[in-house]
């Protein structure tokens, strides 16, 4: 786990898994939060967003975000505390936290939103595979105040400003369950 200054990022060193999208397998290769969520639905902006960045063996990123509104403890924030803690007001600091699966993320729902955009963050790469996870996660206020806290770069919020669709096309998918 590493503090950026800007966010806190949970990096994994070897293959922890990843997605399939369109054929093309995108390895998992970090994650972190931006407080409040970047992406809105329906105009609703969220308390927290976690960014899931993924790469492929030809270096194209897919991202899985989810959002967070205000009510129950999220488990995987509270098992990250003690290392995020750590690491507050301390940039460039890193503590190693193990063995992480991704899969305790919870994710929650097969249901999704998926575009083509850019990162969020300098340099802002285009033709990036967004995929937005529709279920809507709980965190607290206290865990929103935790990631705040952590990074010190003189602002409450890491989280770029709401950007104008420009014409993207924005896909909703509810996979369909097998039934055999």
């Amino acid at each position: 786990m590493k503090n950026r200054g800007h966010d806190i990022m949970l990096k994994w060193e070897e293959d922890a898994g990843g997605v399939w999208i369109n054929g093309t397998e995108y390895w998992i290769k970090q994650l972190h939060w931006h407080v409040p969520s970047e992406h809105t639905i329906d105009g609703r902006r969220y308390s927290l967003e976690l960014h899931m960045v993924h790469e492929s063996a030809d270096k194209k990123i897919a991202v899985v975000g989810i959002l967070y509104k205000l009510g129950r403890p999220n488990r995987f924030l509270a098992q990250m505390s003690g290392y995020i803690k750590k690491l507050t007001d301390l940039e460039d600091a890193e503590e190693k936290v193990g063995v992480v699966d991704p899969w305790k993320l919870q994710w929650g729902s097969r249901k999704y939103y998926r575009y083509i955009g850019s990162l969020t963050t300098p340099p802002c790469t285009e033709g990036v595979i967004w995929t937005i996870i529709k279920k809507i996660r709980t965190v607290s206020r206290e865990q929103v105040k935790m990631l705040k806290e952590a990074v010190h770069d003189d602002f409450e919020e890491n989280a770029r400003p709401t950007q104008p669709t420009n014409a993207r096309e924005v896909y909703v998918f509810r996979p369909m369950h097998n039934r055999y």
